[in-house]
C-alpha cells in the first residue's frame, strides 16, 4: 500500500531573512511578505492539504493523493497550516491595506480562526461515517468516472488507483475511530446507521464487471494501446475484486453487527459529549453569524407563519375547498404533477425550464458564466439517499457544472417544484454563483475557490424569488411550488434548532414537517436525516436569503428609480463566496457611491 504524505510548505514568519550562506558574499535580502504572496502561498497549500477538493477545482497535481484525514497526524498538520497563516497574517496587518485586500484579509483571518476552532471537536474523526456527506460518498461519485476525477490518459488511470489503496487505510482507520466513539459516546443516531448500510451492502459483492468501481474501465479511451488497456483493465479487476468489494463488506458487517447495536437513540447532537457547543460553533460556522439557537428557532416559527399566509392565497385560486394539509396531501398524489414515465423526460423537463427563462436572464444579470453547464441524473448507488444537488466545473471550464436530479422512480417524480428547483441549483443559482466567482481573475486565487454556505446557499435561495422576473411561476402550482420549497427552508431553521437544542426526536421532526409542507413523507423523512448527520448546515439557507433581501430592499428604497437589479447582482456576485458582514459591509458602500453619483 502506497504510504501517504502531505507536502506542507512552511510560510516564514520572519519579515526579513539572509539567505546566502557565505558571509563573504553580500547577503540577499528577501521581500517583505505581502497580502498577496501570503494569500498566493495559502491557496497552494490548502491545496496540498485537501487534494480532493483540489481534483474537484479541476487542478490534477495531487490527483493521486488521499489523505487519511481523520488520523491525529492530519489534524496535527492541519492545526500547524492554520496557526501558521493566522501568524503571518498577524504580522501583516489590516489598517495600511486597500479595500478589497482588507477583504481578502478578513477571510483569510476568517478561515484559519474558525478552521482552528473545527479542529477542537472530535466529531468530525470518531463519527466519520453517515448516509450524506462521508468520504464513501464522495470517492463513490468519483468512482462513476462521470464526476471529476478524470479518466482521459493512462496516468489518470494510475492516479486513481493509488486515491483507491488510500482510500482503503481511511476506511480501516474510520472502523478504528468509530470503536473509539462507541467508548467515548461519539456515535451517529441508530436511524442514520440504518440508512449507511445498504450503502455498503450494494458495493460489498460482485460481479466485478458490474461493479461501480469497474466503471473507468468501461469509459478507457480507444487511443489507448493494447498493452495498456490489458495491464489496466487486469488491475482495476484486482483492486475491486480484492480490496474495494472486501472493504465494503468490511464496513457492512461493522455497521450492522457491531456498530448499529452500539449507537445512540438520540436524534439530536447533543446526545453526544460537547454537543451543545458542537452546535453553537455549527451555527457560526454555517451561518457565518452569531445567533443563538433560540433565535433562529423563533425566526423559523415566524416565518412558517408568514409562507402558510401565502400558501392559503394560492390555494383559494385554484379553487381548493379543504384545508392547507388536506392540499399537501392532494399535492403529493396529484396525477398530473407526475407526468412522466422515463428518466430522460425528467431531464428534458428541466433544459425546457432553461430554455424558457433565458431571454429574461439578460435582463437581470449582465455577467453570465463561461463555464459548461449540464442536467445529469444522480448516480444508482446513491440515488435513493440523495437530494438534488449542483457540482461545479473545472476553474478552466472544461468539466461543466453538474445538477443531478435523483430520479428513483421517474412514474413517481413530482414536478411541483422543478421550476424554484432548477433556479435554485442550477441557474442562475449555484451555477451562476460558483462559475462566476471561479472564472474572476480579478479576485485573489484563494478567494476564487473559497466557499461558504450562507452566502452559497442563501443566493441560490434568494434567486427562487426572481422565478417571476424570468418569465416563470405563471402555473399556480409552480408559484405553490416556490411557496413550498421556501417553506422547506424555514422550516430547516426551527427542527434543526428543535433537534439539536430542544430535544425533538427524529418522528417529532418529521411530523412537524409533514404539517407544514408539501413534501413527501418519503422526501421528509431523507431531509430530517440530513439535518441529523449533518448540525446547522441546513441553517444556511433561510439565513443568508434573508440578508439578501434586505440588502436589495434597501438598496431599492436607498436608490429608488436609480436602482439597477442587473447592478446589484453584480455587487453581490463580484466579491465571490464571503461572511455575510462582509457583504453587508460592501453592499452599504456600493449604496453609498451610487447615490454620490446621483447626487453629482
Amino acid at each position: 500500500m502506497k504510504k501517504l504524505f502531505i507536502l506542507t510548505a512552511l510560510i516564514s514568519l520572519m519579515i526579513f531573512s539572509c539567505s546566502s550562506p557565505n558571509p563573504k558574499e553580500k547577503a540577499t535580502v528577501k521581500k517583505p511578505a505581502t497580502l498577496d504572496s501570503i494569500s498566493k502561498q495559502y491557496y497552494e497549500d490548502y491545496l496540498k492539504l485537501n487534494p480532493v477538493y483540489a481534483t474537484f477545482l479541476g487542478d490534477e497535481r495531487y490527483n493521486d493523493i488521499l489523505p487519511n484525514f481523520i488520523t491525529e497526524a492530519y489534524r496535527k498538520q492541519s492545526k500547524d497550516f492554520f496557526n501558521r497563516y493566522n501568524d503571518s497574517l498577524d504580522i501583516i496587518g489590516r489598517d495600511k491595506l486597500s479595500e478589497n485586500d482588507q477583504i481578502t484579509f478578513d477571510i483569510l483571518k476568517w478561515e484559519c480562526e474558525i478552521g482552528l476552532e473545527d479542529l477542537k471537536y472530535k466529531k468530525s474523526y470518531l463519527m466519520p461515517i453517515d448516509q450524506m456527506w462521508a468520504a464513501p460518498i464522495i470517492i463513490g461519485q468519483l468512482a462513476s468516472g462521470s464526476s471529476a476525477q478524470p479518466f482521459k490518459t493512462v496516468k489518470d488511470y494510475d492516479n486513481w488507483l493509488s486515491r483507491l489503496d488510500s482510500y482503503i487505510a481511511w476506511c480501516d482507520t474510520a472502523i478504528v475511530n468509530m470503536r473509539i466513539g462507541i467508548k467515548e459516546g461519539y456515535t451517529i443516531p441508530k436511524a442514520l446507521t440504518k440508512k449507511c448500510i445498504p450503502q455498503y451492502e450494494a458495493l460489498s459483492h460482485g460481479p466485478v464487471e458490474s461493479h461501480l468501481f469497474y466503471s473507468p474501465v468501461k469509459l478507457m479511451p480507444s487511443t489507448f494501446s493494447a498493452e495498456q488497456k490489458a495491464r489496466l483493465t487486469k488491475a482495476y479487476k484486482e483492486i475491486v475484486q480484492n480490496k474495494i468489494i472486501p472493504i465494503n463488506k468490511k464496513l457492512k458487517d461493522f455497521l450492522q453487527n457491531e456498530y448499529l447495536p452500539a449507537c445512540r437513540t438520540s436524534s439530536g447532537i447533543d446526545g453526544i459529549p460537547e454537543g451543545k457547543e458542537f452546535y453553537k460553533f455549527s451555527i457560526k460556522y454555517f451561518t457565518t453569524t452569531s445567533k443563538p439557537a433560540d433565535e433562529i428557532f423563533e425566526l423559523g416559527e415566524t416565518e412558517v407563519a408568514r409562507i402558510t399566509s401565502e400558501m392559503e392565497k394560492v390555494k383559494q385560486e385554484v379553487g381548493f375547498k379543504g384545508d392547507l394539509k388536506s392540499f399537501f396531501k392532494v399535492l403529493r398524489t396529484k396525477k398530473e404533477l407526475m407526468p412522466f414515465t422515463k428518466p430522460e423526460q425528467v431531464i428534458a423537463h428541466f433544459n425546457e425550464i432553461h430554455e424558457r427563462m433565458k431571454p429574461n436572464l439578460k435582463k437581470l444579470f449582465d455577467k453570465t458564466p463561461k463555464t459548461p453547464f449540464e442536467v445529469k441524473r444522480t448516480e444508482a448507488f446513491r440515488e435513493k439517499s440523495a437530494s438534488a444537488e449542483y457540482n461545479n466545473g473545472s476553474q478552466d471550464g472544461k468539466r461543466p457544472g453538474i445538477f443531478y436530479v435523483p430520479i428513483p422512480n421517474a412514474a413517481e417524480y413530482n414536478i411541483l417544484s422543478d421550476e424554484d428547483l432548477f433556479l435554485h441549483e442550477a441557474i442562475p443559482g449555484h451555477h451562476y454563483q460558483i462559475s462566476l466567482q471561479q472564472e474572476d481573475k480579478s479576485l485573489p486565487q484563494i478567494r476564487r475557490v473559497l466557499g461558504y454556505s450562507a452566502y452559497a446557499e442563501g443566493w441560490a435561495l434568494y434567486t427562487e424569488s426572481l422565478g417571476k422576473e424570468l418569465g416563470l411561476y405563471t402555473d399556480p402550482y409552480q408559484y405553490f411550488g416556490m411557496l413550498s420549497a421556501e417553506m422547506h427552508r424555514a422550516i430547516r431553521l426551527v427542527v434543526d434548532a428543535g433537534l439539536h437544542t430542544k430535544g425533538w426526536t427524529r418522528e417529532q421532526a418529521i411530523q412537524y414537517s409533514l404539517d407544514h409542507e408539501a413534501e413527501t413523507e418519503e422526501g421528509i423523512i431523507s431531509e430530517i436525516e440530513r439535518y441529523m448527520s449533518g448540525p446547522g448546515q441546513a441553517l444556511s439557507y433561510k439565513i443568508g436569503q434573508l440578508k439578501i433581501i434586505e440588502l436589495r430592499r434597501n438598496a431599492e428604497k436607498e436608490l429608488g428609480n436609480k436602482f439597477n437589479i442587473a447592478q446589484f447582482h453584480n455587487q453581490v456576485l463580484g466579491l465571490g463566496s464571503v461572511p455575510l458582514k462582509l457583504l453587508e459591509d460592501k453592499i452599504d458602500k456600493w449604496i453609498e457611491m451610487e447615490k454620490k453619483d446621483v447626487r453629482k
